[in-house]
This record gives structure tokens, C-alpha cells and sequence, in this order.
């Protein structure tokens, strides 16, 4: 993308900075200068007009011991969440560097990648280590890409300051105190940089001056004094090293977000704030692989290995990127059909109709149920099926408003939901996949906002009953900006590009995200929830949620360059769970090969087109999952079955004309609990004769 659209598309997101029209194809506000320095406040959106008070307050879990200053909402869904929610701080992946708690203080290092059949493996090893005394820490702030972090000593003063940081390369230490700091290796002056062999691989310390003494082992430093720590990129150039050195003597104080929403494409932008005091070019920061269409960083500084791929190192003071766009759906066109094809599909909805079953009571098994009953609504208004339609249509507007009966939790004990006052969340009264510890809830409200966006699309009065309950379930997850009541953006981590599934984290490998195709199917149904309630400024964000989540799901998940020598080794076309510190070929629930293709593209529903682009690389996923031959209609009778079907339709007309052959006699039990065979149908019809 151009730097100039990069500019004028970019919709800077703050408290009143700019009046922005947050309309679809929005080009954004004048006067918003340049994606480069541009001034942007730690804020998307705005922060909802909700209203947490109106469910029952209710704990259903207790949330886990907490090292976090008062006043912060706890940092659920993120990649430093091991460190601050648990009994014990684990590891985390601010990448490209690892970071981790130790008995005294901390540790750190670039993780050494090592590549298997199964996973890519970049674990937290220290390499670095700093002892000042530390007895414990606690967060004081975090924003979109860092933590400040105080280690206190056993009375609960503070020693010092760490701040970690998304994307630098950077780890920075800042003495409280006057004090000793103890290092596990030496430094010394070589070549004009003070620096250390550690783990392999050379580090650069910043800052020191004349503090080293002990032979290097230790830091003398005064209260105020600030040291910090960089590793020198492989393939580093000339002068590499004292470019990263000067950035690196330029603290960054904090991060702020922006993003802008374009026609054909959107833009995220992250800002590091160095107190002013930073050089023209900027502080140090690694480009992810989906980074690469980026404006404002200046690069060819060396590279890294990491579990996401080789990332390139540069400076910037603001990193921006652009994602192709992906167009909101909530209904399958089918106006290209032909008469057998309507009549063939028709037989399969009145049959679908008459057989469904019961809706769970669960957020994520009833969520898909009502996602799946709101497509078969729209097939059956397609195809003029006005007396499956208007029962439908009745029976799924009860559906919603039970479950957005604000008083439902007061009633009864599922279907409904309440607000946890001391995790600041909405959570269904009866959890699934640990919903209740904030497992997976983008995932599961996704499929609400979806079924409610579709059915309200002309039905304004129904949109407005569900609206106080609905609208809470998108601020959970997606909050424009943060408040007591909720955290800004609670899931979606804007540097990563991906939202994180897992409430606590309670991984030595970080975070984590299995289902990215749930992901990006929660984005799409809060842009048909933000268009039937007629919030163009949640729209807005909701595109860019969408559009960013599908380009990263690609970009690790389905569609990752296979050639890229940072993961050389890996024997697979996919990796169904990325994590922060790992990427496997794996799920939480089946080691059946289609079930790793299978999480990443259910729920297909019609936005799933984001998918395509590879015919390919879609029939080597699938050769993967399927059970043999794709030609063999025996090899699609696997779990997920159905949605790769669906998916194979991606590859081309001719690919969907083959899965319709096989999807009309699939198994019954292959046809997903979200969807319906009239669903799969249709898809495949739609496809077969696009």
C-alpha cells in the first residue's frame, strides 16, 4: 500500500483528537498528518455506552492471584497475562525477545528456535539475567504493546523498573534506588560496544557508562540510572549495531494505537513514545511476516528467527501496516443459481428446518446454533420459503431475546448472563471450554453478535430490544477504548495482529489461539451487529478487527511461507495452535488430521471467502487432513468434514463442483453442530457456478 493511502486512510483513535467518520470506506479525518509520527492516543474508538450494572453481579470463578497495581483492569486475553494472573509469574514472548521472573529479579533472551516435525519451538531460555534483591513484582501500566513492571523488595518498596515492549528488541532496566545489580555473564568493551557472549549469541548493553565493575558481572547504579539490553541481529550490516545502540539509549515510555479503514484495505498503526527525546529515525523494532507491506521503518539492520518466521529488524517511531480489506457477510448469494440448483437447495432447507435440534445452553454450543438457525433463516428468505422462514424468524427473535433478558441470570441458571465485578466481564452462567476464567469468549459471543446482526438487519425494533445485552458482549471483547467497566480491546493484540484465546494464560509458552477462523468470524459478526444497530463507529473498528485477524490467520495458521529458513524442518502446511513462545501442529481436542485444518476454517460462513487466493496451497491443507485421496468421497467421512468441503470450493469452480458431489451424501454426523447440510449445500452450489 502506498504510503500516501497509508495516510489517508489512517483514522487516529482518541478522546476528541480529531472528528473522524468512522463510516465504511472512510478515508479518515484531514488533518491527521502523516502515518509517521502521527500523534494517536492508546485508543480505538470510543468508549461504549454500556451499562455492566443492568445483569447480576456475579463472580462464577475466582480470579487468580493477581501482581497488579491497584486501579488496572485486569489484563486478561494478553500475551503478558501468565505474568500477572497465577500464583507464580511465567514466562512471556514480548517478541522478539522472551522474558522471564526470577528469584532476585529477571531474566531474558532471544529464543533459540528449534524446528521439529510437529511444532516450532522458540521457548523462554534466560541468557541474561539481573539479580537486584527483588522479592516480588507488580504491573503499574500497560497499553497496546508494553508492560511497566516494578520489583520490589520484601518490605514493598520499589527497586527498579523493567518495561517490556511488543516488537523491540530492546529490554530496558531503570533503577529506583541506588543499588548493585548482579548479572549472570560478563560484560566487557570490545569494538567500541559493551558487550557479552550469552547463549550463543552476542548482547549489547546500553547505558552502563562507567557502572560495570565485579568483572563485569555487576551494575553500580544510581537511583534514576537506566541500562538496557539489545542482541545483535544475524546478518547485522556495518554500523548495524551502533544504530541500535543510539535507539536503544532512547527509552520507549509507552505505545500508542491507531487504525484506518479504506476500501480495499486497513491500516494499523503503533506508535512508541519515547519522551520526546528520541532521534529522527526512531527506536528499535523487529517487522513481523505480516508487517512486510509497512510505512514509517527504516530497515535492513539484520534479521531474527523466530517462531513467527524471520522478522526484520529496522527503527521506527511509528510502525504502520496495511491488511486487505474483508468485506462483512451475512448471507450466501444466491441469485446465480438456476432452477434445479433453488429447487435441490429448497428440499434440503424445508428438510433442515423440520429437523433441528434443540439449541444448547451453553455461550459457545448455543452461540453456534444460533448462528446456524440464523443461515438457514437467510437461505429460506432467499429462496421465497415464507412458511419455513416466518417461524424462523419468530422462534430465533425469542432465541435473542432470552438470552439478552438482562435479568435472565436472576430467573434461571443458563441462557443467560452476568457481569464478574472483579475480572470486569460478562460471562455466561453456564460456561463451556473454561468461558468462566475468560477462555474463548470472542469465539463464543462472536456467534451471538453474528445470529443477532443477520436477524435484526431489518428489524430495528428487535436490534433495539437486544441492544443493552448485545451490545455488552461486544464491549467485552472489543471495548474501543478502555474504562473501569472494561478493558480496551480485551483479546485482539494489535502488534501481533491476532486476538488471544486463553483468560489466564497459565502457560510456560504464553498465550495462545487455536480456532483463528472463530476469530475472524467474531469480527465479522460484530460488524453485522454494528450495521443492524446502526453504531458506524463500532463498524469501523469491526472492519479493521476482521480484515487484521484474517490477514494474520493466514499469515501463521493456513498460509504461512513454507520456505522461509526460520522454520525449516516443520513438516506441515498448517499450524492449528500458535502460541507465544510455539507454533504445533496440534489442537486442544483431537489429534485427527482434519482436525487441524477443520479449527482453522469453521465456522465458514459467507465471509470465510478470505480464505481463498491459493488454490494450491487449499488442496495441499487439504491432502494433509483428509483421510486419502480428495477425489475419493470416502476420505471426506472425517471430523469437520463438512467445512472442508467448504473450503476445498476455494480452490476453484471446478474444486466445488467435486465437494457438492461428495456433500450430498455426506454422513449426517459429518455435518458440524454450527451449520446444516442445506448451509453446506448451498456454499458449494454458490461456488460450483461462481
Amino acid at each position: 500500500m502506498p504510503a500516501a493511502l497509508l495516510t489517508s486512510a489512517l483514522l487516529v483513535a482518541g478522546c476528541g483528537l480529531f472528528e473522524t467518520d468512522a463510516s465504511p470506506g472512510a478515508t479518515g479525518p484531514p488533518g491527521t498528518g502523516s502515518a509517521v509520527g502521527h500523534d494517536a492516543a492508546d485508543l480505538t474508538g470510543t468508549v461504549p455506552d454500556v451499562d455492566p450494572s443492568i445483569l447480576p453481579q456475579e463472580s462464577l470463578a475466582p480470579m487468580p492471584p493477581a501482581r497488579l497495581a491497584d486501579g488496572l483492569v485486569p489484563p486478561t486475553n494478553r500475551w503478558f497475562s501468565g505474568l500477572v494472573l497465577g500464583d507464580e509469574p511465567l514466562p512471556v514472548f514480548p517478541v522478539p525477545l522472551a522474558f522471564g521472573v526470577t528469584g532476585g529479579g529477571f531474566a531474558f533472551g532471544l529464543p533459540d528456535v528449534q524446528v521439529t516435525e510437529q511444532s516450532i519451538l522458540g521457548p523462554f531460555v534466560p541468557q541474561v539475567g539481573v539479580d537486584v534483591g527483588a522479592s516480588s513484582v507488580v504491573v503499574t501500566a500497560y497499553d497496546t504493546a508494553s508492560v511497566t513492571l516494578d520489583l520490589l523488595d520484601g518490605a514493598g518498596s520499589v527497586l527498579g523498573t523493567v518495561t517490556l515492549v511488543e516488537g523491540s528488541p530492546v529490554l530496558r532496566y531503570t533503577a529506583a534506588t541506588d543499588q548493585t545489580a548482579t548479572l549472570t555473564v560478563a560484560f566487557a568493551e570490545a569494538n567500541g560496544a559493551v558487550s557479552a557472549e550469552a547463549g550463543g549469541r552476542e548482547y549489547v548493553l546500553v547505558g552502563a557508562d562507567d557502572a560495570l565493575s565485579g568483572g563485569g558481572r555487576s551494575l553500580d547504579l544510581a537511583e534514576g540510572d537506566s541500562v538496557a539490553w539489545f542482541p545483535v541481529p544475524d546478518d547485522a550490516p556495518d554500523g548495524a549495531v551502533a544504530t541500535l545502540a543510539e535507539a536503544a539509549a532512547h527509552p520507549v515510555t509507552g505505545t500508542t494505537l491507531a487504525y484506518g479503514v479504506a476500501d480495499d484495505s486497513v491500516t494499523t498503526a503503533i506508535t512508541y513514545e519515547t519522551g520526546g527525546d528520541a532521534p529522527g529515525s526512531g527506536t528499535a523494532v523487529v517487522r513481523l511476516p505480516h508487517q512486510r507491506e509497512s510505512d514509517g521503518a527504516t530497515c535492513g539492520l539484520g534479521t531474527y528467527a523466530t517462531v513467527r518466521g524471520t522478522v526484520d529488524v529496522c527503527t521506527a517511531s511509528t510502525l504502520a501496516w496495511a491488511s486487505p480489506a474483508v468485506e462483512p457477510a451475512g448471507a450466501l448469494d444466491l441469485s446465480g443459481l438456476g432452477e434445479d440448483a433453488r429447487t435441490e437447495l429448497a428440499q434440503q432447507v424445508r428438510a433442515d428446518a423440520s429437523a433441528l435440534e434443540p439449541r444448547p445452553s451453553d455461550t459457545y454450543f448455543g452461540g453456534k446454533a444460533l448462528a446456524r438457525d440464523a443461515n438457514l433463516l437467510a437461505l429460506a428468505e432467499q429462496l421465497g420459503l415464507d412458511d419455513v422462514a416466518a417461524p424462523l424468524r419468530t422462534d430465533l427473535a425469542a432465541a435473542l431475546r432470552e438470552w439478552a433478558d438482562p435479568a435472565g441470570c436472576a430467573e434461571r441458571d443458563a441462557r443467560c448472563f452476568v457481569y464478574d465485578p472483579e475480572v470486569r466481564s460478562v460471562v455466561g452462567r453456564t460456561p463451556s471450554f473454561g468461558s468462566d476464567e475468560l477462555n474463548d469468549h470472542h469465539f463464543h459471543y462472536g456467534y451471538f453478535l453474528y445470529a443477532a446482526g443477520v436477524v435484526t438487519a431489518d428489524d430495528p425494533a428487535l436490534a433495539a430490544d437486544l441492544a443493552p445485552v448485545l451490545d455488552l458482549l461486544a464491549a467485552d471483547v472489543a471495548s474501543g477504548a478502555g474504562d473501569e467497566d472494561f478493558p480496551a480491546l480485551r483479546v485482539f493484540d494489535a502488534y501481533a495482529g491476532h486476538s488471544w484465546a486463553s483468560g489466564y494464560a497459565p502457560f510456560a509458552d504464553g498465550n495462545n489461539q487455536e480456532s483463528a477462523s472463530e476469530a475472524v468470524s467474531a469480527w465479522n459478526g460484530l460488524a453485522l451487529w454494528a450495521q443492524a444497530s446502526g453504531d458506524a463507529t463500532l463498524e469501523a473498528q469491526a472492519r479493521w478487527l476482521l480484515s487484521a485477524e484474517a490477514a494474520s490467520a493466514r499469515a501463521y495458521w493456513t498460509d504461512f511461507d513454507r520456505d522461509d529458513p526460520a522454520i525449516d524442518g516443520f513438516g506441515h502446511t498448517v499450524t492449528s495452535l500458535v502460541w507465544g513462545g510455539k507454533r504445533d501442529w496440534a489442537t486442544w481436542f483431537s489429534a485427527e488430521p482434519s482436525a487441524m485444518l477443520g479449527i482453522l476454517v469453521l465456522p465458514m460462513q459467507p465471509v470465510a471467502g478470505y480464505l481463498a487466493g491459493d488454490p494450491e496451497r487449499i488442496r495441499a491443507n487439504l491432502d494433509e487432513a483428509l483421510a486419502g485421496p480428495r477425489d475419493d468421497p470416502a476420505s471426506w467421512d472425517v471430523m469437520f468434514g463438512d467445512q472442508l468441503l467448504m473450503y476445498a470450493a476455494l480452490a476453484g469452480p471446478d474444486d466445488a463442483a467435486a465437494a457438492l458431489d461428495v456433500a450430498r451424501t455426506l454422513p449426517d454426523e459429518r455435518v458440524d453442530d454450527g451449520s446444516t447440510r442445506s448451509y453446506l449445500l448451498a456454499w458449494l452450489l454458490v461456488h460450483a457456478t461462481a
